[in-house]
């Protein structure tokens, strides 16, 4: 085993495909410790990616991964051969994630952070109303929705792009507050923001018209309110085939429909 694939640390989601493909790949290259290792190969879907990029957050280890899943969005094609001359060729995009700081109608405070977008959607049958406030100024007094987002450019092409919200290039200093089936205002699309904003909502009637959050996958219920910015610290890197990067399949995805 060479050097190079020392490095490596093999991690996997739990379908048949991506177990095999885990063992496969060890068996050809080595394991090793995810602590131990300097690049993460995940082998799944995207979700699982996101989940990677979550546990290696900020520990200067890169993730590149190979699809064993579905759609595959952020990842890579999956072949077993060649893979420490597609690493050593691969392209880095480092992202920063968002925060999200929810205190929900007990008081309860809980943080997480959000790779994708941090939601918020009505818990009940009646659509919820809530007050937009961007950098301390009061922006929409009441949106009646069935929810309303934050997106990062990462994740504009996911829950961001199936509400009609803009997809943004991967090195935008932007963020996309996208609602979701606006009532009042009815004609309201949403607005691209500099991602040095801090974005706020505000539940109003949250007893009556419940709202539940999440930042990806940690979803918080019966909020309060929900204050959302980009982290000033937390980063994590992906790898991607130079011939396939981030960007590209983001332009690309613009000019499918």
């Amino acid at each position: 085993m060479s050097k190079a694939a020392s490095r490596f640390a093999f991690v996997s989601s739990d379908t048949d495909d991506a177990r095999a493909a885990l063992q496969s790949l060890s068996s050809r290259y080595g394991q090793i410790s995810v602590a131990e290792a300097d690049i993460i190969v995940a082998l799944g879907g995207d979700g699982f990616l996101l989940q990677t990029l979550r546990d290696t957050m900020s520990t200067g280890k890169k993730v590149y991964g190979m699809n064993r899943g579905t759609i595959g969005f952020l990842m890579n094609e999956y072949r077993a051969g060649g893979l420490e001359e597609r690493i050593a060729a691969a392209v880095a995009e480092t992202i920063r994630p968002l925060e999200m700081a929810a205190v929900t109608h007990d008081g309860d405070s809980i943080s997480a952070l959000a790779i994708n977008e941090v939601a918020l959607w009505r818990q009940s049958y009646q659509t919820a109303k809530i007050r937009i406030t961007i950098d301390g100024q009061v922006r929409l007094e009441e949106l009646n929705c069935d929810g309303v987002m934050i997106a990062t450019p990462a994740g504009s092409t996911a829950y961001n792009l199936s509400a009609h919200g803009p997809i943004l290039p991967l090195d935008a200093p932007l963020l996309a507050l996208t609602p979701v089936s606006p009532f009042r205002p009815r004609r309201w699309r949403g607005a691209l923001l500099s991602n040095k904003a801090t974005v706020r909502f505000d539940i109003l009637e949250a007893e009556k018209r419940p709202v539940n959050a999440a930042a990806d996958h940690t979803e918080v219920k019966a909020v309060a309110s929900v204050t959302v910015r980009e982290s000033p610290t937390a980063t994590a890197t992906l790898l991607f085939d130079p011939n396939h990067s981030w960007n590209e399949r983001i332009l690309a995805e613009q000019f499918r429909y």
